[in-house]
């Protein structure tokens, strides 16, 4: 079932708010579709809903979104398949909402291109500032490229961070390991890169999440260390090196490790 934002226009999005940002909530439950419509209308977004995955995917197609927030637990195609379908066609945000507690499903809807995700039940003003620091992140209405690093770096050597068996291209927001591109969301190329640039150099979770996320972000450390997690996974599936360090109750730095053998 697909539902418009009819109570501002009875004809998709309101004409005189054209500007403003415009989110597609995938959720089947009432009571969260009300909570999230209700804060989100008032911090100034359109909003659009579906209460299963495959009218989600067809209002995506057909309104071409800001932003995505999407349950897992949906009738007909589950979030993961929707997360799925939409990612083959479209860079659009994409905020995830789970009641799952494992980490192990956190890290499956970030491994399919969600940018960042909420664990039921959640805080309505956090999701608003999610929802804020993810657009404000990826920087235009298409969801298709995000602004460039703020070290605003001119020369080409700055552009292009190379580390032992792997490249990062900052114009081009491209990653290779071994010489092969690696798919990051804009969240795990933001982390990437704050990393990168300052080699040795420890960031706190705290750090992290004002860098990646803003200062006005609500959020807790374990986000900051499910999408490590995720990185992680994709920076050192087919390599030897390892490149993102722990530092027990502080944060992570990055520093290029050969991968210990299995005994």
């Amino acid at each position: 079932m697909i539902l418009y934002d009819d109570t501002r226009c009875c004809r998709g999005w309101r004409l005189e708010l054209k500007m403003s940002k415009k989110v597609l909530i995938i959720e089947d439950e009432e009571g969260i579709i009300h909570l999230l419509s209700l804060y989100l209308k008032d911090a100034g977004y359109e909003i659009a809903v579906a209460k299963d995955g495959a009218d989600g995917l067809a209002l995506h197609a057909r309104l071409h979104p800001d932003i995505v927030i999407l349950d897992i637990m949906l009738p007909a195609i589950d979030g993961f398949e929707v997360c799925r379908r939409i990612r083959a066609w479209s860079n659009t945000p994409i905020l995830m909402l789970t009641a799952r507690v494992s980490e192990d499903d956190r890290i499956e809807g970030l491994d399919l291109g969600a940018d960042d995700y909420l664990v039921k039940p959640f805080s309505p003003r956090e999701l608003v500032s999610r929802v804020r620091a993810i657009l404000r992140r990826v920087g235009n209405s298409e969801g298709g490229e995000s602004p460039p690093s703020s070290s605003s770096p001119t020369s080409e050597a700055a552009t292009v961070l190379r580390f032992p068996g792997l490249t990062i291209d900052l114009p081009a927001r491209r990653v290779e390991v071994n010489g092969s591109e690696i798919a990051l969301t804009p969240t795990e190329f933001d982390l990437l890169v704050l990393l990168a640039q300052s080699p040795g150099r420890v960031f706190t979770r705290e750090i992290l999440m004002n860098k990646v996320w803003g200062y006005d972000y609500l959020g807790d450390g374990h986000t900051i260390d499910v999408h490590i997690s995720a990185l992680r996974k994709k920076l050192e599936a087919n390599s030897e090196q390892r490149y993102i360090t722990t530092v027990w109750r502080v944060g992570y730095r990055f520093e290029v490790k050969v991968r210990s053998p299995v005994s």
